[in-house]
C-alpha cells in the first residue's frame, strides 16, 4: 500500500463510515497509513468487520467504534473509547441523513431529524475534538457537507439548511482556531452511492444530476481524495476552504 507520511500512524476518525463517502474515506485513509477509527450506526457491525478484514488484508488499520451522532451522550461515548487509544489528530464528519419532502410538508419532526444528525452531530463532533486538538497544539477537521448547501434545491429544505449551516460553522470555527488548526469542507456534487444511485432513485432525478458539466454522478473515491489532501501536510495552507468535488454542478448546466 502506498503510504503519504504526513498521514502515517495518525489516528484519525470518520463518522458515518459504514457505507458511501464514509468508507471510501477510511479505505483511502487506512491506504495512506492512517490509523482509522470508523464511526458507525447500531446495525452496522456486518459492514464494518468487512471493511476491517478488506483493509487488513492490505495492511491498513481501521478500528470500529459505533455511536448515534443525533445522541450527545452518544457522541461523548465514542471520543472515551478512542481517547483510550491515544490522541485523535483528524476528525471527518460524514455522518448524515437527507429528506425529500416538499417544504409545507416538513414537519417539526422531520426537521429535527435533518437538522439533529447533519447539524447538531458536527458541532458534537467538532466541539469534542476541538478540545484536544487545542490541548495538543495541532490536529485537522474536514467536515463534509454538500453542493446544496450553496444552490438549494426544492423539495430538500431541511438538508439544504442543514448543509449550509455546516458551511458557515466550518468557516467560523477556521477563523477562531487558526493557525494552529486547519477546518476545512467538501461539498460533493451528486455522488454515485447506495442512498443515491439510478437503482433508487427516478429517472428525472438522474437526468437532472447528470446535466451537469461532468455529464455523470461522481463516485466516493474522487471525495475521498478530496478529504485525504485537506487532512495532509500539502494542505497546511488551507483552511477554512469549501472544496468541490461537483462535477461543475456550481456552474449549472
Amino acid at each position: 500500500m502506498s503510504t503519504q507520511s504526513s498521514l502515517a500512524g495518525q489516528r484519525i476518525l470518520v463518522t458515518g463510515a459504514a457505507t458511501g463517502i464514509g468508507r471510501a474515506c477510511v479505505e483511502a485513509l487506512a491506504g495512506r497509513g492512517a490509523r482509522v477509527w470508523a464511526g458507525h450506526q447500531a446495525g452496522q457491525e456486518p459492514l464494518m468487520d468487512e471493511l476491517i478484514r478488506s483493509m487488513a488484508a492490505q495492511g491498513g488499520t481501521v478500528l470500529a467504534v459505533e455511536a448515534d451522532v443525533a445522541d450527545a451522550a452518544s457522541v461523548d461515548a465514542m471520543f472515551a473509547s478512542i481517547a483510550k487509544d491515544g490522541p485523535l489528530y483528524g476528525l471527518v464528519n460524514n455522518a448524515g441523513v437527507i429528506l425529500e419532502k416538499p417544504f409545507l410538508q416538513t414537519d417539526e419532526r422531520d426537521w429535527r431529524q435533518v437538522m439533529s444528525v447533519d447539524l447538531d452531530g458536527v458541532y458534537r463532533c467538532c466541539r469534542i475534538a476541538l478540545q484536544g486538538m487545542a490541548a495538543q497544539g495541532g490536529g485537522s477537521i474536514v467536515n463534509v457537507t454538500s453542493d446544496l448547501g450553496f444552490l438549494g434545491r426544492e423539495e430538500y429544505v431541511a438538508y439544504c439548511a442543514a448543509k449550509a449551516g455546516v458551511i458557515g460553522l466550518t468557516r467560523a470555527l477556521a477563523r477562531e482556531f487558526a493557525p494552529h488548526i486547519p477546518i476545512n469542507g467538501v461539498a460533493p456534487g451528486p455522488i454515485e452511492t447506495a442512498m443515491v444511485s439510478p437503482a433508487n432513485m427516478s429517472a428525472e432525478w438522474i437526468a437532472r444530476e447528470v446535466a451537469i458539466p461532468a455529464g455523470r454522478l461522481g463516485q466516493p473515491a474522487e471525495v475521498a481524495a478530496a478529504v485525504c489532501f485537506l487532512l495532509s501536510s500539502e494542505a497546511s495552507f488551507f483552511t477554512g476552504q469549501i472544496l468541490g468535488p461537483n462535477g461543475g454542478s456550481w456552474m449549472g448546466g
